[in-house]
């Protein structure tokens, strides 16, 4: 088994879904399969929507397992490999901080870029390599509403020392980046009703609510959060409300008492991340409609 650096963007041509699945064509299949079982992370190209495009981050964003390979039946020579355990870092790592490359194959001798090992949409890691990455990546820089205020807001989590793959993947870990990430996507603003509220640590009141939950085998992406105020968040989890794929919010034809549905915006338009990719996928947005809302 190897560790992989996996090249994927949000206007990607193939069928990528990084929580759930990593298109590609058969050149890669055996470096993939070299991955079966091994963490990955997700590189964002500066390429990140068409093929002139140059506004992606040129960064790593997530960290994630290979489950398996399959083949794509629908196209052939092309495989998917099944992901799990994916989850986005506190912040994206560029490729390069001055003279230091993080990969060392995309470095020649020169110090210049090696462009024909970049342009590999899937390439080989070193354990060091992903190791000073992934804690990069997980390095918090607190903003001000998070820093701890005694006797007032939460304290910050403290986690034992713990090898670096296990801890990725370990609950207290995942549920407190996902809450980070989910309440920075938002602005720690209620994405139904609007409401930005702040307690007396400075800290915000809003929660990071999965769509499709971790029982039901849902991410922990960002695209499969919502930041709701905790009332909200109880509507969204009893099925009173749901959104649909325009991102429209909707309420339950019965069991919404009046004075609930009341802090549902009057345009009944969900409150979206400015990032497209921070944004609800379908899929998730359909897993909730037809297995927890009750319109």
């Amino acid at each position: 088994m190897a560790k992989a650096v996996f090249t994927t963007s949000e206007g990607s041509a193939y069928d990528d879904q990084p929580e759930v699945r990593y298109h590609f064509p058969r050149t890669y299949l055996r470096q993939v399969e070299a991955a079966v079982g091994e963490l990955i992370l997700y590189y964002e190209p500066r390429r990140a929507s068409g093929p002139r495009s140059s506004n992606g981050r040129q960064a790593y964003f997530a960290v994630a397992r290979v489950r398996d390979v399959e083949e794509d039946r629908t196209q052939p020579g092309h495989f998917y490999a099944l992901i799990e355990d994916f989850l986005e870092f506190d912040h994206a790592v560029p490729f390069r901080e001055g003279d230091r490359y993080y990969e060392e194959a995309l470095r020649k001798a020169d110090g210049s870029t090696n462009k024909g090992a970049f342009g590999r949409a899937v390439r080989p890691l070193e354990d060091a390599e992903f190791e000073l990455i992934t804690r990069l990546g997980f390095r918090r820089d607190y903003a001000p509403w998070e820093a701890p205020v005694p006797g007032v807001a939460e304290p910050l989590p403290v986690y034992p020392e713990r090898p670096l793959e296990q801890l990725v993947v370990s609950r207290p870990f995942r549920d407190d980046a996902f809450r980070h990430n989910v309440r920075r996507a938002y602005e720690q603003t209620c994405a139904i009703s609007g409401l930005r509220l702040i307690n007396g640590g400075g800290r915000p009141e809003v929660q990071a609510a999965h769509i499709q939950p971790v029982a039901s085998h849902g991410p922990d992406s960002v695209r499969n959060g919502l930041a709701l105020t905790g009332t909200v968040h109880w509507m969204f989890d009893r099925g009173l409300v749901s959104v649909d794929d325009e991102h429209r919010v909707l309420l339950a034809t019965h069991g919404v008492p009046e004075d609930l549905g009341r802090l549902v915006q009057p345009h009944r338009r969900l409150r979206l991340p400015e990032r497209p990719e921070w944004r609800p996928h379908p899929s998730y947005l359909r897993w909730h409609r037809e297995h927890v809302f009750k319109g």
